[in-house]
């Protein structure tokens, strides 16, 4: 059981909060095996805009072990960079040992800010809100401050730029604690086809050509990707998309910008990359959750992927 701690400061952000909350719950609701806390500095803060909070945790209370996360959801700048966090010397204590017993910690926004005053930014490659990473820099001048990226990962400090960047950290931490497909299935469910990647080469197919609102080809995709050990025809996708063949062709591609045989190309490439790292399978049983009938097919599909 992996333990997600959101710390909850006083003035955060919304959105930064609710955002990344939302991930890991629809994730407990598909079976994994998570369990979300909630902790602050202080009994009821309140909200940036001024929504008061029911009663937390004190951080001190709660107890964190290795693999486990400490999330810090973006809060007023003035507020973080205040003496008020300053004379929390206990919480700057209690964030580094965690890091020490390899808990993992992760910013959304200027949440950024916070783990820089703790020191633990120095030497490491982070990013923030675009608004605020010159602030970031001048701040703590050792952060290797990335501009322009969605979100960064290093030696167990996780930063993210602001706002709605903080669903793709999180959907992004659930494909490490799980895998790509199942953080599909929370986007999915979020209705966040695209799930954006800290960088634009990090993209899944899984996640990918989703850009678009038309309800029967989004259907398609999701049978395909569900079902890819089973074979199906044009037709049988046809009436999964509840169109005519020749609809479902012209309209798959003109909303995915590929055809439909592409599309499941990509999506057998990747699954065959994802099972190659099982060395439980054989060839042969990786072709069959692919939808293959020989583990040539497999050979010939990742040379055209190169």
């Amino acid at each position: 059981m992996t333990n997600i701690v959101f710390l909850v400061l006083p003035n955060v952000h919304l959105l930064d909060l609710a955002g990344a909350d939302q991930v890991f719950l629809e994730a407990i609701d598909y079976g994994a095996e998570l369990r979300v806390h909630y902790c602050s500095t202080v009994a009821a803060p309140a909200t940036s805009s001024g929504l008061p909070m029911g009663n937390l945790l004190h951080f001190r209370e709660i107890q964190v072990q290795a693999g486990d996360f400490i999330l810090i959801p973006g809060a007023d700048l003035h507020y973080l960079m205040s003496t008020s966090v300053g004379a929390e010397r206990e919480l700057f204590d209690w964030l580094r040992q965690a890091h020490r017993n390899r808990v993992r910690l992760a910013s959304i926004c200027t949440g950024a800010f916070l783990l820089g005053r703790a020191g633990l930014l120095d030497h490491k490659k982070c990013t923030t809100h675009w608004k605020r990473t010159a602030e970031l820099k001048a701040h703590f001048p050792k952060a290797k401050v990335a501009e322009n990226i969605l979100y960064a990962e290093d030696e167990g400090i996780y930063t993210s730029a602001g706002v709605a960047a903080g669903i793709d950290l999180a959907l992004h931490i659930l494909s490490t604690l799980k895998d790509e497909f199942f953080a599909y299935q929370i986007a999915r469910e979020l209705v966040v086809y695209t799930r954006r990647a800290g960088t634009d080469a990090q993209e899944s197919i899984f996640l990918s050509y989703r850009n678009h609102l038309h309800t029967g080809i989004h259907k398609v995709q999701d049978w395909l990707q569900d079902n890819l050990h089973q074979k199906a025809t044009l037709d049988d996708l046809a009436d999964v998309a509840c169109m005519t063949t020749r609809t479902l062709t012209r309209v798959f591609r003109k909303e995915t910008g590929i055809t439909v045989n592409d599309y499941i190309t990509l999506l057998r490439q990747e699954k065959i990359r994802a099972l190659r790292k099982n060395p439980d399978l054989s060839k042969a049983q990786i072709a069959r959750h692919c939808g293959l009938v020989s583990e040539r097919q497999i050979s010939r599909l990742m040379k055209a992927g190169l």
